[in-house]
């Protein structure tokens, strides 16, 4: 029996930690259904500069900082997956920039880099602002250098950045992750349940 077909449109940033936890568990979606993601990459920190800057110039009050951080925790525990202790941000746009552009190749080369530039990050601390370090995690999931330079040199992908912005502004999505599935936006780190919740409604209706 084939599966039922689910369309999702997803508001992320690769350097957001729960939109890596967001992204792992909309893949336990695939198990049940045919997901057709529209991913809408949006650069939650643009004023970042290339060299990165201290996750404490963030200024999240101490308490709600480490409150968050215990719930990250959790759930990169809950999901497999170790996210290492980080003391920097690195500006995202760059590696947003190339993932725009692998998805000219096809669902699977986009989601090997898709899968490369959060583990790079989170679980390997590099900077996914670097373009060396970009092209070097590009260049071993097979995505062709030209496309590589592509993705920071052709307007096109910068256009798709700055299109994402607008549409999350004109649905007053203020956050990421989030996800609109059938009728329902679902926003933050929502549980497996709340997506797989969300899939049954959304296909019933249609």
């Amino acid at each position: 029996m084939s599966k039922k077909v689910l369309p999702v449109m997803v508001f992320s940033d690769i350097i957001c930690p729960f939109c890596y936890i967001g992204y792992l568990r909309l893949q336990k979606l695939m198990t049940d259904y045919d997901v057709k993601v529209n991913w809408c990459f949006v650069e939650i920190h643009p004023e970042t500069p290339p060299e990165g800057r201290p996750l404490s110039d963030l200024d999240y009050p101490e308490a709600q900082w480490q409150q968050m951080m215990q719930s990250l925790n959790e759930m990169a525990q809950e999901e497999g997956v170790v996210m290492n202790r980080k003391d920097m941000t690195y500006k995202s746009r760059n590696a947003l920039l190339l993932a725009e552009a692998s998805k000219t190749l096809g669902r699977e080369p986009f989601y090997q880099l898709h899968n490369a530039l959060f583990e790079a990050y989170f679980s390997r601390g590099l900077n996914i602002g670097d373009q060396q370090v970009l092209t070097e995690l590009a260049t071993a999931v097979g995505m062709p250098q030209t496309l590589i330079q592509h993705a920071w040199r052709e307007e096109q992908y910068a256009t798709r950045l700055e299109d994402n912005l607008q549409v999350a502004a004109k649905m007053h999505l203020r956050s990421v992750p989030s996800y609109l599935i059938g009728e329902q936006t679902l926003v933050g780190a929502v549980s497996l349940h709340a997506l797989q919740s969300a899939a049954v409604a959304a296909t019933a209706a249609s």
